[in-house]
């Protein structure tokens, strides 16, 4: 019996290692050759040199058509305004986009107003693919603008992981039903007994592959020494965030040479901002408080790197908790963030992973556009003052588990690897 179950345990585990591996393949056809531009032609980006747009055109007729999309955009870059807006970008913002159209429009509307905007470089990164969310962001005039996509998406896998797989194991089977069943991963629940969700699992998976392909398979990135600055679909900028962004790149020369991370926003919407705009403090970087309009240099960067192994592993399928969790534990020293008192970035959304109905974005508009006049004369602060510095430490938590599949660890893993 013995015998038979370790038979069983180890064809499973093969089982995983050739998904992956197949996976992986996959994406080596069309992403690993970085120096090999033979029979490419002039297509080919080498340095900041943009492919041409002609040869991009994204096909969503069929599956295999919207794999070899996704595939060969990711490998051409091609860099919309180029030509329009020329030179080296002095800021990048990564947007993480799903499918929200319509709190994407008001991200790209706040962007617009934005003052400098023509020298950003605008990333955005989609696990969703449809005509719909490509033509908001090919629609954009008014900077640089890149397109990066998810490869490991579930609408590119309906019925194979990292999509749900129908063999899998349901979310609330127990184990010893999972066992006698023998659906695919039955010896992995998470912390709580639970077994994996594809639509839960897809945005920490989203996030880990986003940090690595922007700093190191980005070309235009290399080179690229300041902070990036990263967003979701449903934020929104205020007019003064690149003013603001400097001073504090500044400030933390002058006065916090040792802050990890900025936090351009926080949670606390416009609640008094008028007295709180010139306003920064510094602290621990925290999950809940910290996660919106983060930006993050090279070297932090390097830094999350080295902890690949217990991001991937670790049972919480938020992104943000895990990063929290490494804080203090692998990251030996807890990360220090300069956070804006006054928020210059948003959350618009009123809809998200766990609610999917009665979204109202026009109601959200509305609001921030009356909160934005009545607080516009903080805007442009001329100087900033550090209001408070708080203790550095490790701020533990309960994990919320949704990741304990061996399949999502391996798959996690395999991102920071130059394929």
């Amino acid at each position: 019996m013995r015998f038979r179950l370790l038979k069983k345990n180890l064809l499973a585990l093969l089982g995983v290692s050739f998904v992956i591996a197949t996976l992986l393949f996959s994406t080596r056809v069309f992403l690993v050759k970085e120096d090999d531009t033979s029979g490419l032609g002039s297509n080919v980006i080498q340095g900041n040199h943009p492919a041409r747009s002609a040869d991009l055109t994204f096909s969503f007729e069929s599956l295999p058509h919207l794999t070899q999309s996704v595939y060969h955009a990711n490998f051409k870059q091609y860099i919309h305004n180029a030509d329009t807006f020329p030179g080296d970008p002095q800021l990048v913002l990564v947007v993480q986009v799903h499918n929200r159209p319509e709190y994407l429009k008001l991200l790209v509307r706040s962007l617009e107003k934005a003052a400098e905007v023509h020298s950003f470089l605008l990333i955005f990164s989609h696990d969703y693919f449809s005509e719909e969310i490509n033509a908001i962001v090919q629609g954009i005039t008014f900077c640089k603008v890149l397109q990066i996509y998810f490869p490991f998406s579930t609408q590119l896998y309906p019925n194979e992981f990292p999509g749900q797989d129908p063999r899998d194991c349901s979310r609330d089977m127990s184990k010893d039903n999972a066992v006698k069943t023998g659906c695919l991963n039955a010896e992995h629940p998470d912390s709580y007994g639970h077994y994996r969700e594809a639509f839960i699992t897809q945005t920490k998976h989203h996030w880990w592959w986003k940090l690595h392909f922007v700093w190191e398979r980005v070309h235009v990135m290399q080179g690229y020494s300041s902070f990036v600055v990263f967003l979701e679909e449903d934020n929104y900028i205020l007019p003064d965030f690149f003013n603001f962004y400097k001073s504090m790149i500044e400030f933390r020369k002058k006065s916090c040479p040792d802050c990890d991370m900025l936090a351009l926003g926080n949670h606390n919407a416009l609640t008094g901002f008028v007295k709180l705009s010139n306003q920064v403090m510094t602290t621990t970087w925290m999950s809940t408080k910290h996660n919106i309009g983060m930006a993050i240099s090279r070297e932090v960067y390097y830094k999350l790197m080295g902890c690949n192994t217990e991001f991937c592993s670790y049972d919480d399928y938020n992104w943000d908790w895990t990063l929290q969790h490494l804080s203090g534990t692998c990251i030996s020293k807890p990360l220090k963030v300069l956070v804006a008192q006054g928020s210059r970035v948003l959350h618009t959304g009123d809809c998200g992973l766990h609610q999917k109905e009665n979204c109202k974005p026009e109601l959200a508009l509305q609001k921030v556009e009356e909160n934005l006049q009545m607080v516009k004369e903080g805007l442009f602060p001329p100087s900033l003052v550090l209001s408070g510095a708080e203790t550095v430490e490790h701020k533990a938590h309960m994990k919320n588990g949704g990741w304990g599949d061996i399949r999502d660890h391996m798959l996690c893993n395999n991102y920071a690897k130059r394929l």
